[in-house]
């Protein structure tokens, strides 16, 4: 199938790109390799998200994929697994799948990271504690309750720092430390993964594997633009991909002429 406009990522700020483009006319799909909503279905609360007080991250995926999916915008469930120059066709892009090909004058990637996770033999140390990869997100939750943020890098410092504000306790140990016992929360910040494996040597990536992207979401392929967490930038949240999303459809768009 071809598109305008093809979209890899069906998080948040895949899916806001797939609105931006749609309503300014171009014929968009979106691949995702897991589920729509991206890494916020795993939030039980989220309460960040402009004009919600309090939602699941379950719950404000579907409300966007249902404004995705009223402007007609197909999402296609496979994994991409290469993308090449169309040289001897009518489009610049290919984008292969695990299932099938597809074809696009303008490429919108929104992979997003996924978190380090803790090995089993740290989960069983978690036991039944509720497990977040973002104090920012959930910290709230645990107002004057002790808490425990896993990791040692400036992501744990930076965490720790946010949750003293809000937590009665913040204890802070490595990954392989006990937890204290009296700690109702595990906060892990041990690192992130941008899902960008396949794109080396097609865009240009940072030395932790993120895309080289400014604000204007251009990335060093013509055409191909980054939306979201997996590009080089400073605050990864839900309004911040959805500000991608929107800037990326434009630029794509602007690029299409």
């Amino acid at each position: 199938m071809d598109a305008d406009i093809i979209i890899i990522g069906a998080g948040v700020a895949g899916m806001t790109a797939g609105i931006y483009a749609a309503r300014a006319g171009k014929s968009v799909l979106i691949i995702e390799g897991k589920v729509a909503g991206g890494q916020i279905v795993e939030s039980l609360k989220v309460g960040n998200w402009p004009g919600e007080i309090m939602i699941s991250g379950e719950d404000l995926s579907k409300k966007i994929y249902a404004q995705v999916e009223k402007l007609g915008v197909k999402v296609f469930y496979e994994v991409v697994e290469d993308i090449l120059n169309d040289k001897n066709g009518d489009f610049e892009y290919v984008i292969k799948t695990d299932e099938t090909e597809y074809r696009c004058n303008a490429l919108i990637l929104a992979t997003g990271t996924e978190p380090r996770r803790l090995s089993e033999k740290q989960m069983a140390m978690v036991g039944k504690r509720p497990v977040s990869y973002c104090a920012t997100c959930d910290g709230a939750l645990y107002k004057n309750k002790p808490v425990v943020v896993v990791g040692s890098g400036n992501t744990a410092k930076y965490e720790v720092s946010y949750l003293e504000n809000i937590a009665s306790k913040v204890y802070n140990i490595h990954h392989d430390e006990p937890i204290p016992v009296d700690a109702e929360a595990v906060f892990v910040a041990i690192g992130r993964v941008p899902a960008t494996d396949y794109l080396k040597g097609f865009v240009d990536l940072d030395t932790d594997g993120y895309i080289v992207a400014g604000e204007d979401c251009h990335t060093s392929q013509p055409g191909v633009f980054a939306a979201g967490d997996c590009r080089t930038k400073s605050v990864r949240q839900l309004v911040t991909a959805a500000a991608d999303g929107a800037v990326a459809a434009t630029e794509a768009v602007r690029y299409l002429g």
